[in-house]
């Protein structure tokens, strides 16, 4: 089926300009004449964009073991939703993906289910429990992107170190979770900030990420493991990263939304603003902010952790950790970070441009995780494709949501810009009128 998209504007590497493409056998043509390929479909996009389609490394689909809060195909819809047509999914499962006997039990579902593409973790720790033996890496790494035991972090230093000397044979990355459970308060449930101290809770410190960081840096500069640090939120951390990477330590990095929209201080006593790690404080997200402006972070992830109306119901204190954040990532970033600046919101200015937010959420993710998929739109590149109206302004409503995970703090907020259409190998699977189509 060969397919055209007249009058948008692509992203290329040269930045947006005016063409219009045929989706034609799964990729993507530039150089056609109408009057040589028969066309079937024709879409005039009006001047809309054409991106390459959204790439997440950091996304908890929830199955096999805990469908109640999620399932592959209702995941991946919630991503076709918002653009993504390629997502990580972390091995916080049951049975975990730590041996290829339970890693095809998920490869399997991925197969069935999946309605985007979807690349599997593999565990470090047999038990994805951050302790004790290492699992069969040499076995399932044919079949996994990378290894983490995300939602833990690695405590002993001798299990990571060989970890990152196994993973180096077999060019892969370590994806750490950096959290020194040493530093960790019983009940700690937001940052160990002003708000914390108001508002009596426990806090979570600083230290309990970047003393891991800092460990784990030293380890990758030993090993020469590509090492890559989830959802980083301290300024203390971003600090690390940016000096590893000046002296050529190979390390990338990536954090989330909320850490550089929101600090400690816009928190509510609600469990949609509860996740691990925290928000932090205006200190922090100044530093991701400028990590952001000058290389430092790669990649800009949703950590998308559905959990049960009862499990985000409790509070602060109570309730589980995590918040989805598929189907709101695009628009609140593009409304917070390029229309405004989150540290200054009256400018008028942005904090970066619709290039660069483009960078962080499609063509770095690709190029740090090797995944397949296009970084441009170009001559031959795969028809992984997301169609974006950057116009309409409107507010959050988790009932529209693909997702089984409601909890989001972007709930009832004003964003703007919408994803119009998602192509998965050339197919539509999501249209902003009629829905998911796969």
């Amino acid at each position: 089926m060969n397919t055209l998209l007249k009058n948008a504007q692509i992203f290329t590497r040269n930045g947006f300009r005016k063409q219009d493409i045929v989706i034609s056998d799964r990729k993507v043509l530039l150089s056609f004449s109408e009057n040589e390929i028969a066309i079937d479909a024709v879409y005039d996009l009006n001047g809309l964009f054409i991106i390459p389609g959204f790439a997440d490394v950091h996304v908890h689909l929830r199955e096999p073991g805990f469908s109640y809060k999620e399932t592959i195909r209702t995941g991946s819809e919630a991503g076709a939703h918002g653009g993504y047509t390629a997502i990580c999914a972390m091995p916080n499962l049951k049975p975990v993906p730590s041996t290829l006997e339970n890693l095809k039990k998920e490869m399997e579902i991925i197969e069935k289910d999946a309605v985007i593409h979807v690349y599997p973790y593999g565990a470090i720790t047999r038990n994805q429990s951050g302790r004790g033996e290492l699992g069969d890496m040499e076995e399932i790494a044919p079949y996994v992107c990378a290894f983490t035991d995300d939602g833990k972090g690695m405590q002993e230093t001798s299990g990571m170190r060989e970890a990152m000397v196994r993973a180096a044979k077999l060019n892969k990355m370590i994806v750490a979770h950096c959290e020194d459970e040493g530093e960790l308060k019983p009940g700690g449930c937001i940052h160990d900030g002003e708000y914390a101290r108001l508002h009596h809770h426990v806090g979570i410190n600083s230290a309990s990420e970047w003393k891991q960081v800092k460990r784990d840096v030293q380890l990758a500069e030993e090993t020469g493991v590509h090492y890559h640090v989830c959802h980083v939120s301290t300024k203390e951390s971003v600090a690390i990263i940016r000096d590893a990477k000046s002296r050529g330590v190979h390390v990338t990095c990536e954090t989330g939304p909320h850490y550089l929209m929101f600090t400690d201080m816009d928190l509510q006593e609600d469990g949609k603003w509860k996740m691990n790690p925290p928000i932090r404080s205006a200190a922090d997200r100044h530093a991701l902010l400028e990590g952001i402006k000058d290389g430092t972070i790669d990649c800009i992830i949703t950590d998308h952790a559905p959990h049960s109306k009862d499990e985000k119901s409790k509070g602060l204190d109570g309730s589980a950790f995590g918040i989805v954040g598929l189907e709101t990532s695009f628009p609140a970033l593009y409304h917070n970070l390029v229309l405004r600046d989150p540290e200054h919101p009256e400018s008028g200015k942005g904090a970066i441009t619709l290039e660069k937010l483009i960078e962080l959420m499609s063509v770095n993710p690709r190029q740090v995780f090797s995944l397949p998929g296009p970084e441009f739109i170009e001559d031959g590149a795969d028809a992984d494709l997301t169609v974006l109206d950057l116009a309409p302004v409107w507010n959050v409503d988790v009932n529209q949501f693909y997702s089984m995970g409601h909890s989001t703090l972007f709930d009832g907020m004003e964003v703007q810009g919408q994803v119009v259409s998602t192509f998965v190998a050339g197919q539509e699977v999501y249209n902003r009128e009629k829905g998911i189509l796969a």
